[in-house]
Formats: structure tokens, sequence, C-alpha cells
């Protein structure tokens, strides 16, 4: 049985989509950009967009009662391979070992101009 996950601490969905789904033991992310809760892209440098991203997961995570320690699967999109170092370095810092499996992605463009788009999947 597929569960919504909802929280106003994450930018809310703006479309055909949930912040997350929790289906047969597995959590589900969407995709998050570096948006504040209300909904605004963050500007900065990557580390800070990066950050936000973050904090957007762990929030939603939070909400579908687990955390990082519970994700087995990331997805990272960026724009440009030459800040990877950058991310890698901060979505270090939300994670322990053992890591989850993970890829990343340069894409040509991400949704509202976003330099950076993480999703993940995590075991309830």
């Amino acid at each position: 049985m597929k569960t919504k996950v909802e929280t106003d601490k994450a930018p809310k969905a703006v479309g055909p989509y949930s912040q997350a789904v929790v289906n047969n033991g597995f959590v589900y992310t969407s995709g998050q950009i570096h948006l504040t809760p209300d909904g605004k892209l963050l500007a900065g440098s990557i580390e800070e967009q990066t950050h936000q991203v973050m904090k957007n997961l762990q929030n939603v995570l939070a909400a579908a009662g687990v955390s990082f320690k519970e994700v087995v699967k990331t997805t990272i999109y960026i724009t440009d391979m030459v800040v990877y170092g950058k991310i890698n370095e901060v979505y270090q810092s939300y994670m322990t070992d053992p890591y989850p499996g993970r890829e990343v992605v340069c894409v040509k463009a991400l949704p509202l101009g976003a330099n950076i788009e993480i999703s993940m999947v995590a075991i309830k």
C-alpha cells in the first residue's frame, strides 16, 4: 500500500508528485533542489545549495519516520562536474559508513535553474 509523505519543513510539491511515498517498506523521495521550505530558490555557493538540498531531504525522510542512516540509494544530478568535489564534501558530512549506493549524473539543466538535485531511497 502506497502512503504519501508530506512535511512543511521542505518545499511543497508543485506538480503531480509527492515529497515522498512509502511502499513495501521503502521510502522513495522525490528529487529535491535548493529550494527553501517557503519555495524560494536559494542563491549562494554550491556548498550552501547542497546543504539546503540535504536539509530538505533530511526533513522529508524524518516525516517518513527514517533518517539518512536508512538510505540505501542516492541519485545526484548536477549541471557542472567542476563542482563535484564540493558537493561530495557536503554530502559526506550528512552520511555515515556504510554509505548508500550512489550515482552522480551531469545534466544540461534542472528545474527552476537549479544547480543540483538529489533523490533518495531508504528502508523503513
